[in-house]
């Protein structure tokens, strides 16, 4: 079993930054490609961005790419996301996921799901 859980979420003024961080338990977190979601009030959850097991391929959505930024520290079991020029329509939850390698990018490749952290940009 894994556990997974987000922080660093809060109120950000548009153009501003913020970087959300998910602890992973278990031993054999290096194993497991990790994930980024997120949804909106009223919206269906959406795909942000994804981690290779070694960090070393990486992949976001249209929406996202340019401004979010996806890493991993094995060492300390933690995957992080690095927002930059926060727009209002980024407003939602942001779940941190898991699965066994690849590269996966859609809600059902993932076994494992944090409680998710909330991002406000306010207009």
């Amino acid at each position: 079993q894994v556990q997974l859980v987000e922080s660093g979420g809060g109120l950000v003024q548009a153009g501003g930054s913020l970087r959300l961080s998910c602890a992973a338990s278990g031993r054999t977190f290096s194993t497991y490609a990790m994930g980024w979601f997120r949804q909106a009030p009223g919206k269906e959850r959406e795909f942000v961005a994804t981690i290779s097991w070694s960090g070393g391929s990486t992949y976001y959505a249209e929406s996202v790419q340019g401004r979010f930024t996806i890493s991993r520290d094995n060492a300390k079991n933690t995957v992080y996301l690095q927002m930059k020029s926060l727009k209002p329509e980024d407003t939602a939850v942001y779940y941190c996921a898991a699965r066994r390698g690849g590269l996966p990018r859609t809600g059902p490749d993932y076994d494992y799901w944090g409680q998710g952290t909330q991002v406000t940009v306010p207009s």
